[in-house]
């Protein structure tokens, strides 16, 4: 699937303006002091951005879309009664690590890491199988864990990290972590939902890590 385009406003840097590229808008605001920039989803809200101010989109989450009310209908709300996990990763691979919160309070349940040479996926499919195992201590069993990674979601299913990443010494910790979680998979039954977290229309998940 192609990558869409995502239009960078410039309010404050070099050459304030609106561009369709990241590395564009980089060279507008590298070194700059106090610069002032926001990515957006068309080119229109960008033009409408730049006429702004910077202060009216400061905090705002322009990178969600906008939806008819019958597709809001269609995905409807969340169970706030879950689980909800997620990871962060600096570099691909690179330091990761990952979290479960209660969606409702965002109270965080369980934090692990930072490990090396790890990625976002392993990351997602580590949070997952550690909330299963989470609530199956709490008995737990109906709880639902919300995730917004497909990928971690399959290799949940077929009980395999399915990852491409080369292990040394550096990162081998990750590697037992995923053994024992794939172990965990083959030897335990479960019945809690895994369902995918609708980032497009509740916003990010609320175990994201805040740092896009």
């Amino acid at each position: 699937m192609a990558k869409k385009t995502k239009y960078y406003v410039v309010w404050k840097g070099k050459k304030p303006g609106v561009y369709t590229s990241w590395e564009e808008c980089k060279k507008q605001i590298n070194g700059f002091e106090g610069a002032q920039y926001k990515s957006f989803l068309s080119e229109s809200e960008a033009k409408i951005a730049f006429k702004k101010m910077y202060n009216d989109y400061k905090g705002v989450n322009t990178k969600k879309e906008v939806l008819s009310k019958k597709e809001l209908e269609k995905y409807g709300k969340p169970i706030l009664t879950s689980l909800s996990v997620d990871a962060a990763c600096a570099g691909n691979p690179g330091i990761m690590e990952y979290r479960g919160v209660d969606t409702k309070s965002k109270k965080q349940i369980f934090i692990q890491g930072p490990f090396k040479k790890g990625t976002n996926n392993i990351g997602e499919f580590l949070a997952i199988v550690h909330g299963l195992a989470f609530l199956k201590q709490k008995k737990l069993d109906t709880y639902p864990i919300y995730t917004d990674s497909k990928i971690a979601m399959s290799w949940v299913q077929k009980k395999q990290c399915r990852t491409n990443v080369v292990f040394d010494k550096e990162n081998s910790d990750l590697l037992n972590l995923i053994k024992r979680a794939e172990k965990w998979l083959q030897e335990n039954k479960y019945s809690n939902p895994i369902l995918k977290w609708e980032t497009k229309v509740w916003g990010e998940i609320p175990a994201d890590f805040g740092r896009k």
